[in-house]
This record gives C-alpha cells, structure tokens and sequence, in this order.
C-alpha cells in the first residue's frame, strides 16, 4: 500500500471514521490493554499461544507482501505476494524469508491482490490450489472482483503459469476487502471486508467458475470486545474450521467456536486477542501447516517475519 493513491485512500477511511462514526478507529496507544491470553479449551491447535519470534525478514523481491498462506504441499513453504502496482507473480517463501521460487502468473491483469489462501481446487476435490483475491476495492467503486486460481505445484521451481479467473459480485453492493477465508474441509470460500465500523462483514462466495460470475451472500458481521477495533487487514482459517484469526492494523483477534461444522458458526462466536507483531504494515497472516501456530508479514524489505508458536 506504499502507492500515493491507497495512502490517501487509507487516510480517508481513518479521518472519515473519526469525522463520521461513534466510534471512532483508536492508535495503538489508544486501545486498552487486553491482559492475560484466553486459553482456547476444547479447540485443536494451541491452548495458549507463545508470545512471538523473528524467524527472518521481507525479501527485497516482496517489497509490498501482503498475504501469506501455508503450502499443503511442501512442509514449511508459505506462499506470499505483493500488492498492487506489482508484477503477478506468486513466491514460495520459507519463514526465514528465502524465496525457494518464483511462479510469473499469467492469463490475468490484476487490479489490487489482498491476500492469497489455499485450499481444495474445488468442494469435494483432494487436489490443492493456491487462490489469489484481486478484490481490493479502496474507494468501493468495483462493479466486479475476481479470485485467481492455479494449482499448487508439485515442485519448488521457478516456472510462468496460467491463472483461471473467476468473478464474482457481492449481493448489497461493492466492498473494500483484504482478506480471503478458505474452510479447507468443504473448499468454501468467503471473504471478511474491511470496514471502519467492525472488525468485518464476512461473505460466502458462491458460485464460481471461469467466465461466470459468482455472488458474495452475507453470513454476518464479526466484531471485537467493545469495538475496539477494526480494519481487517488479513484472516486465515484453522484446518479444523473451529478458529479464524483476524489481523488488522494494530492487533490479531482470534475467532473461536468449539464444533463450528460450517461458517456460520464462527458468527458470534468469541473473540480473543492474541499475539501479534510490532511491524510496519501489518496485513499477512496464516496458520501454520498444522495449525499449531501462525506466521506473521509486513509490507516493506527488511521488516520482520514472526511465528508464534504454541506456548
């Protein structure tokens, strides 16, 4: 987001929040101290998170990463990706920050890629893909917005491949959203928009194919203790679909309801603060591949990689 136009779109969203809503978005100095963490009882994956570590550092050739997400293919890899005003392209990054390989995307020209997520290439398909969601939407003027689908390769490989498109709409009208959701069970796809008011309206997206175009239905709203905060800059689903981090600019949230079979459940679910990282642009987050713990990214070479890990 470092371009002068999404720098002046960000700084409508926060003065527009402080001139027009009741509440308005709080600094990180502002917003009160969560204290002690929530153990996560009767979940899969961490009771208690550790706070978090530097693996590593933003590679210059991702100056602007923001989205991150576990291969299911290669233990350890994360694909990741700029934002706009970039070429397409897709890295296979370890936690150090190393790039074991860089895929030059074809077939697409993308407007403003969020966050990138991988999951079943369809529902009831075994057959992973990586999903990329051009569906950044600064000003919510966008009549259509895309994901980009390709196959997770077999190999770490430098290589130019095809993505497929696939478009959709949302059914109340355009959105800004930075962040992409796959339930990894059912190949669900939803996204989480951002927003000033809540920490963000979460949509199903369904009906998607190439040339078609899908619908976003709206499953609820997702909100923080007191509306402290809000923004959504990132979110990945836990394998057992019983926990949903959400990051924005200041905080990771995570979202969690004991025996959620689908989506829905994670509606008014808890919410807890958990750790996060001091970096410079917060936007990328994904479980690990096991889910027993997170990696954490930033915009801007140089700033730290972080993976929290179970305490």
């Amino acid at each position: 987001m470092r371009s002068l136009p999404r720098l002046l779109a960000t700084a409508a969203l926060l003065l527009g929040s402080a001139c027009s809503s009741s509440r308005p978005t709080p600094s990180a100095s502002e917003v009160p101290d969560a204290g002690a963490q929530v153990p996560a009882t009767g979940l899969e994956g961490c009771t208690l998170y550790a706070d978090g570590r530097k693996t590593g550092t933003v590679p210059r050739q991702v100056p602007e990463l923001s989205g991150l997400a576990a291969s299911q293919r290669h233990p350890g890899i994360f694909w990741g990706h700029n934002d706009s005003n970039n070429a397409f392209e897709l890295f296979a990054l370890d936690e150090a920050g190393a790039v074991k390989a860089t895929l030059t995307l074809t077939g697409a020209d993308p407007r403003d890629i969020e966050d990138v997520a991988v999951g079943p290439c369809a529902p009831g398909q075994k057959a992973t893909c990586v999903f990329l969601a051009d569906t950044g939407d600064n000003f919510e003027r966008r009549k259509e917005v895309r994901l980009f689908r390709l196959a997770e390769p077999e190999s770490l490989a430098d290589a130019t491949l095809p993505v497929e498109a696939l478009p959709f709409t949302y059914e109340d009208g355009a959105h800004d959203t930075e962040s992409l959701i796959i339930d990894a069970r059912s190949g669900r796809i939803a996204v989480l928009t951002k927003t000033r008011v809540s920490l963000g309206d979460l949509y199903a997206v369904e009906g998607l194919a190439p040339g078609g175009s899908g619908k976003a239905r709206k499953l609820g709203t997702l909100r923080v203790p007191e509306d402290v905060d809000r923004l959504s800059t990132g979110a990945a689903l836990h394998p057992s679909g019983e926990r949903l981090l959400v990051r924005t600019y200041t905080r990771v949230w995570e979202v969690r309801k004991s025996g959620a079979k689908r989506l829905e459940d994670l509606i008014q679910a808890q919410v807890v603060e958990v750790p996060g990282a001091s970096q410079a642009q917060a936007e990328a987050i994904t479980f690990l591949q096991d889910g027993r713990g997170y990696l954490l990214g930033s915009e801007f070479t140089g700033e730290p990689l972080v993976r929290v890990d179970c305490r």
